[in-house]
């Protein structure tokens, strides 16, 4: 390989690239706008939970259950009714999604030590998010009934009895549990998997249509330099959208960053050159921009937004589901991410991860550069 014929070629890809100011534009502004928005839009959190009261015991422990949730972040009192006909309809409307009914032996039960009942109606079209409102609300009624029967022991043995044993929740790495600190770093990967290969994916191509390839063929530029030459003018592109992306994590959305800069920095260029290489793969076997822009799409947003465990979990995919996830590159990326700007991780336990980022970017290299040995037809 010939390092002055690998320059050259970069240079000439670079100029290209300068001289189309509104891609430049659209290359950097692109992955900020993205993270920007999906930032702020895409969130996990299940919190104000508009919810409709129906109180039919009206005593004092009945009002001070319903001012715990008026208390709580998660729910949002949306109105007390006397019937279930304006919880039914609220529901039906979307615009409750939870239904708290008290029944009238609520108080007695308390005060006798026996179990002291709450219903609780859901709107279940959307599973996930009534799943973790029916834990929220079952979690602070059984804290306040504890509670109450505690009070009751106190008044009447003048002790609480405590029971064996007492357990107690402690969350590592997130400890407010707020899902934009594993979004924002997950965005990042799928954001510059999209975009560095979509970008790469029509370099080639465009050579094809523009009838210029024909001429780089006829020099002594070889497969191996013309696609290092074009992969590393993208490359500085792709490191800037990547410095981008990772100070509006951090300085916009808050994401605290535990890990090691250089870890990150070096993880980013494995990656970066494995997705490069994809895209000048997929640019080299497609003689239009089109075929090749499709192709890109295809093989980047999908797998990285649905298979790398960015928003859904692998475990709980099917098996063969879970076998095409191993070969998503995003996924690896996204699990160094994590460990580094959440648990602060060291290389000793994403080397893994890294060396499959590795072998991903060499097969890539290699099948790009043996596309690119086919000549003109």
């Amino acid at each position: 390989m010939n390092f002055r014929r690998t320059r050259a070629m970069a240079r000439k890809e670079m100029l290209h690239i300068l001289r189309d100011p509104r891609s430049l534009f659209a290359a950097i502004v692109t992955p900020l706008s993205m993270l920007l928005i999906f930032g702020y839009a895409l969130s996990l959190d299940v919190d104000r939970i508009p919810t409709m009261i129906y109180d039919l015991d009206h005593t004092s422990q009945s009002e001070d259950l319903i001012r715990e949730f008026r208390g709580s972040r998660y729910f949002d009192i949306i109105g007390e009714t006397n019937s279930y006909r304006p919880i039914e309809r609220e529901i039906d409307a979307r615009r409750a999604l939870i239904g708290v009914v008290i029944p009238d032996d609520y108080s007695r039960n308390l005060a006798l030590g026996k179990e002291a009942q709450v219903q609780l109606l859901l709107d279940g079209s959307d599973s996930n998010t009534a799943t973790t409102a029916l834990g929220y609300a079952e979690g602070l009624v059984a804290g306040y009934a504890k509670r109450v029967r505690e009070d009751v022991q106190r008044q009447r043995a003048g002790t609480v009895i405590q029971g064996g044993v007492e357990a107690r929740i402690r969350v590592w790495y997130n400890p407010d549990l707020v899902s934009r600190n594993f979004i924002v770093p997950g965005l990042i990967a799928v954001i510059l998997m999209i975009i560095v290969a979509n970008l790469s994916s029509l370099t080639i191509a465009r050579e094809w249509e523009n009838g210029t390839m024909e001429q780089l063929l006829s020099t002594p530029v070889r497969p191996s330099e013309m696609a290092l030459g074009k992969l590393s003018a993208y490359f500085v592109l792709g490191m800037i959208d990547m410095l981008i992306c990772l100070l509006v994590g951090v300085f916009i959305f808050d994401v605290p960053f535990k890990g090691n800069i250089f870890i990150l920095l070096i993880s980013s260029c494995v990656f970066l050159f494995g997705a490069l290489a994809c895209g000048i793969l997929i640019s080299a076997a497609n003689r239009t921009q089109l075929m090749a822009y499709q192709l890109g799409t295809l093989t980047s947003f999908l797998p990285a937004f649905l298979l790398s465990g960015f928003i859904y979990s692998i475990s709980n995919m099917p098996r063969i589901i879970q076998a095409i996830a191993l070969f998503v590159p995003a996924r690896y990326f996204i699990n160094i991410l994590n460990g580094l700007f959440l648990k602060g991780v060291g290389f000793s336990l994403i080397w893994f991860d890294f060396l499959l980022l590795v072998v991903y970017g060499v097969m890539m290299f290699f099948f790009a550069t043996r596309k690119l040995r086919q000549k003109v037809a």
